[in-house]
């Protein structure tokens, strides 16, 4: 069994050394669904909500909290990211959120991609919540990983 990385020999919470690891490219994607009725999914395709462009607001918003995970998850590095991305596909009642956080760094950027999804989703659910009060994000998950020691690594939902 692998040993916990954050906790130190006494149990106590601790940021995990980085300084001695390699810099590499590291890349990681993540993802998120917005569950919604027909009639929601409808207004925001059609960027029909009072609020604005829901899709527009969100992306914005998944890219900044990607940039400030560090001050949102207490144990993660303070990350100097080359590149966010948060697109969109519209699914039957909803909305597919995937994310990609890439640098060049000591550390992995999983944390950056999973919040980048969640944050995007919470801002669409925020801007549609008026209209649809059984609104559900489900599915927040890693699809890949790619960088530093552990390699390449792709779920199987990926």
């Amino acid at each position: 069994m692998n040993k916990l990385t954050h906790v130190n020999n006494k149990g106590e919470a601790n940021m995990v050394d980085v300084s001695d690891k390699n810099n590499t490219t590291r890349i990681a994607k993540a993802s998120a669904k917005v569950l919604m009725k027909s009639e929601t999914l409808q207004e925001i395709k059609g960027n029909n909500l009072k609020k604005g462009d829901v899709l527009s607001v969100a992306r914005i918003a998944g890219i900044m909290a990607a940039k400030q995970t560090h001050h949102l998850i207490p144990m993660c590095h303070s990350l100097n990211l080359s590149k966010i991305s948060v697109d969109f596909e519209f699914i039957e009642n909803g909305v597919q959120i995937t994310t990609l956080a890439k640098l060049n760094a000591q550390t992995g950027v999983e944390m950056e991609a999973l919040t980048a999804a969640s944050i995007a989703a919470l801002t669409i659910y925020d801007m549609c919540k008026a209209l649809d009060h059984f609104i559900k994000i489900t599915d927040v998950q890693l699809l890949e990983k790619e960088g530093g020691k552990s390699g390449h690594w792709k779920s199987e939902n990926a």
